[in-house]
C-alpha cells in the first residue's frame, strides 16, 4: 500500500524531506502522498519514514485504494532508483 496524508495533518512538512522517493508534495491545504512514488520506505528503510517524523499521530496511514506486495513495493523502489 501506499501510504495517505490524512485531514489531521498539522501541514508542517516534516514528512517531505525524509522521503526517500520524493513522493510527498505540499498539496492545497495539506501536503499529499503520490502513490506512484510511495513505496512505504520498502527498499530503503524498514519502516515508512513519513509516518515515523510526523508530529501527529493517525496523520499519516495506508492507503487502502492502492494495495501493493511487499515484491511490488521492491520493485517500484528499484525502478526509481536506476
Amino acid at each position: 500500500m501506499a501510504m495517505k496524508i490524512v485531514s489531521e495533518c498539522i501541514n508542517c512538512g516534516a514528512c517531505e524531506p525524509d522521503c526517500p522517493n520524493e513522493a510527498i508534495d505540499q498539496g492545497e491545504d495539506i501536503y499529499v502522498i503520490k502513490v506512484d512514488r510511495c513505496t512505504e520506505c520498502v527498499g530503503a528503510h524498514e519502516t515508512p519514514q513519513c509516518v515515523e517524523v510526523c508530529p501527529i499521530d493517525g496523520a499519516i496511514v495506508t492507503d487502502p485504494d492502492h494495495q501493493e506486495s511487499k515484491d511490488e513495493l521492491n520493485a517500484k523502489y528499484a525502478k526509481l532508483h536506476t
